[in-house]
């Protein structure tokens, strides 16, 4: 790993951009009338919506129109049991949910599984109109948070900035992709909320990841994080793990900390807006499938087995803290 020096960065220039503003979600498509039939006519069918536009990074490899998925019998909201039609080996699949926040509004929170390449992606917007997404790699034991946050125009900043974490990916964190693709509701329209609120978690991100070569650690990191190229942080405890298990550390930059630089302060405390010091940003997850429930059943012979019958809902938050060579990249970070 390279160790970065603390040298006080240029201001940027008004209005430079990482990328374009989060797609906003893409509207519901017009009703067709029926043509005038000779018997009275049934209500036709609303159109399949139209491929519409979005930030790019959309995780686990999704492509395509989002499409409605069945609905399922009346006892259960969410079931992992395989149904007709449902998602096979190496299946795509999407799931949409309301989520209430915290200040009591509702967002629209989008799930989406790729048993193929084993990983799962969460996204939805926060009340401050930050797009937040989660993408899990099971497959290289990586967890990536990307954050689209609006900027303040006013203040010189550019349309919106986006920042990466990427974190080792622990066993039972999140279930399994394969259960993911699974997943089905019966009601669309319920505003789910968490059965259980697991701790705030604050990390230390002391460490820069190259963009360039991200691919060697997550082949995800090219396409979540690509607004964000220089703003992809890690820990330093998570890149010894990832070196033991063959990954070229040339990837990683040590970045300036309080001990190398005596004047660092956090963000929230620093004056002079072209000042390097360390940021904290925070977000949630406000709901995703944490754990796998399972159901017992007896057979015939009075032999008594187990099987997925659900899942349990969690609510997580984070705070990271980072290094900025300027205060100007951390406007949000401010005492009150």
């Amino acid at each position: 790993m390279k160790r970065a020096s603390g040298r006080r960065a240029e201001p940027p220039q008004r209005g430079r951009g990482r990328g374009g503003p989060p797609a906003s979600l893409p509207a519901p498509p017009p009703l067709r009338a029926c043509p005038p039939p000779p018997a009275p006519c049934r209500p036709c069918p609303e159109p399949a919506a139209a491929p519409a536009g979005r930030a790019r990074g959309g995780g686990c490899g999704m492509r395509g129109p989002r499409r409605r998925l069945p609905a399922l019998p009346a006892l259960l909201w969410l079931a992992l049991a395989p149904l007709p039609g449902a998602p096979g080996p190496a299946a795509r699949a999407e799931l949409r949910v309301r989520v209430r926040l915290p200040g009591g509004q509702v967002t629209e929170e989008s799930l989406q599984a790729d048993s193929g390449s084993d990983c799962i992606s969460l996204e939805l917007r926060t009340a401050d109109g930050a797009l937040v997404t989660l993408t899990a790699d099971f497959r290289q034991e990586v967890k990536i948070f990307r954050a689209l946050i609006l900027g303040e125009l006013e203040r010189g900043q550019s349309q919106f900035q986006a920042l990466c974490f990427v974190t080792r990916l622990h066993r039972n964190e999140i279930i399994p992709s394969e259960s993911m693709a699974k997943l089905r509701q019966k009601n669309p329209r319920t505003v789910r909320q968490a059965e259980e609120v697991r701790g705030l978690e604050h990390l230390s991100m002391d460490v820069a990841v190259n963009f360039s070569k991200g691919a060697q650690l997550s082949s995800h990191i090219h396409n979540v994080c690509a607004e964000a190229k220089e703003a992809i942080y890690t820990r330093e405890e998570d890149v010894k793990f990832w070196l033991e298990k063959g990954v070229d550390g040339s990837m990683f930059e040590v970045l300036p900390q309080t001990s190398d630089l005596p004047d660092l302060q956090r963000c929230k405390l620093c004056a002079d807006r072209w000042k390097p010091c360390i940021c904290s940003y925070s977000l949630s997850i406000e709901w995703y499938p944490c754990m796998l429930k399972y159901c017992k059943s007896r057979d015939a012979g009075g032999k008594v087995s187990s099987y997925k019958c659900g899942i349990r809902s969690c609510q997580k938050g984070y705070t990271f803290d980072y290094y900025v060579p300027q205060k100007q990249l951390c406007l949000w970070d401010e005492e009150t």
